[in-house]
């Protein structure tokens, strides 16, 4: 069985080190210090199609992965048009200018048809869907209509608001680049 000591990485390196090793084998077992990077690597392995089991060790995480050979990696097919939001404002400018054009921009699009498959927040994009409550109930909305809502969770650790998170999930960089790399149209 083959082992990666992922503890200390930076995202995404724990998902992208994991992704590669299994390329090569059947089995791996993968040591980690975070639940952040332990459910990162959790989310990639599912996708790859491997049955997981994790154990918890305080602060550490072993998760051992075993290829199921009756699963195949699931590939994303179907267009998606997907909107990348890197900051809590909208264009540059007047700062309360830019923050009523984000929150209208998110109202608008409760508005139009077709609506996007996925809203991907970094930076200080994050803030929208942890402290700011008009864009939260939005955001609510949109994520009852199918929806993805994703936050960066080094994003959301960097600002101190992970635990603010209320809407959508945490993704991570590698998932973000993934998602982009796919989508038919990509909103900045």
């Amino acid at each position: 069985m083959k082992k990666i000591d992922a503890r200390g990485m930076d995202c995404p390196q724990p998902v992208i080190e994991t992704k590669n090793a299994l390329q090569d084998c059947e089995e791996l077992t993968v040591l980690i210090d975070n639940q952040v990077a332990a459910d990162n690597v959790s989310k990639l392995a599912k996708k790859l199609g491997c049955k997981i089991n994790r154990v918890e060790d305080g602060s550490d995480y072993k998760l051992i992965l075993r290829k199921d050979s009756g699963k195949q990696e699931e590939v994303t097919t179907d267009s998606e048009k997907v909107y990348f939001i890197k900051t809590d404002q909208l264009g540059t400018g007047a700062e309360e200018l830019g923050e009523l054009l984000i929150k209208g921009f998110i109202n608008t699009l409760l508005e139009v048809k077709p609506l996007p498959s996925k809203i991907i927040f970094i930076n200080s994009g994050v803030k929208l869907a942890t402290s700011n409550q008009e864009v939260k109930r939005n955001l609510v909305k949109l994520e009852a209509e199918d929806v993805d809502i994703l936050a960066c969770g080094m994003c959301l650790d960097y600002y101190g608001v992970k635990e603010d998170l209320e809407v959508g999930r945490i993704s991570n960089m590698y998932e973000i680049v993934d998602i982009l790399n796919q989508a038919e149209v990509v909103v900045v």
